[in-house]
């Protein structure tokens, strides 16, 4: 089973963010093999870290809530609160095997949040959601998920665009409340 975890940082918690660095990147070395894509979200100033995604294969809704609450910035106070969802990998592939490689051009995470009371559901995760048509820039995509994987919930990709608003673009406006874009870099040990 896949899951999205974001956890999204509490005010003024950057110094001690930057003392949990190593604890942050030894714990998410344990979910190597796991992992298919991972983080931080930056402010608008390119550097400041407003949160961090982590993309994973576990094997059950248990394992991803021990996955983000054990996790030692959170346990610490860094973050204000988590976003946790069954996902589903529709690309089927991890951001290292992104053709496009770990640096050039702006990168983002964009969640679409599905509308209020139209969760769908189908035979596949999503409900039959489609991959857009231009996938080039797409580093990570698919459905968010209920517990179960029977309701569709939202939209999350991980991919390369010129400015927010084309990230924003590659999900289709009318299937959502509300679309998130931040800033994103490839994370993990330099």
């Amino acid at each position: 089973m896949e899951f999205l975890a974001y956890h999204r940082d509490r005010v003024g918690s950057l110094p001690l963010r930057d003392a949990l660095l190593e604890q942050h990147w030894a714990y998410m070395d344990q979910y190597a093999k796991e992992m298919i894509a991972r983080g931080p979200t930056l402010a608008d100033d390119g550097d400041t870290p407003t949160g961090s995604v982590h993309m994973l294969d576990l094997p059950d809704p248990a394992a991803a809530r021990a996955f983000a609450f054990d996790e030692p910035n959170y346990q610490a106070g860094v973050y204000r609160d988590v976003l946790l969802r069954r996902w589903h990998n529709l690309l089927g592939r991890t951001m290292w095997d992104f053709p496009g490689g770990r640096s050039g051009g702006h990168r983002y995470l964009v969640f679409g949040l599905g509308l209020r009371g139209c969760g769908r559901s189908g035979g596949e995760p999503g409900g039959g959601l489609a991959l857009p048509e231009d996938r080039e820039e797409l580093i990570a995509y698919g459905p968010l998920l209920s517990d179960d994987g029977a309701t569709w919930l939202g939209t999350a990709a991980l991919l390369r665009a010129p400015g927010p608003d084309a990230a924003r673009a590659v999900l289709a406006q009318d299937l959502y409340a509300d679309i998130e874009v931040h800033n994103w870099q490839f994370g993990g040990r330099p």
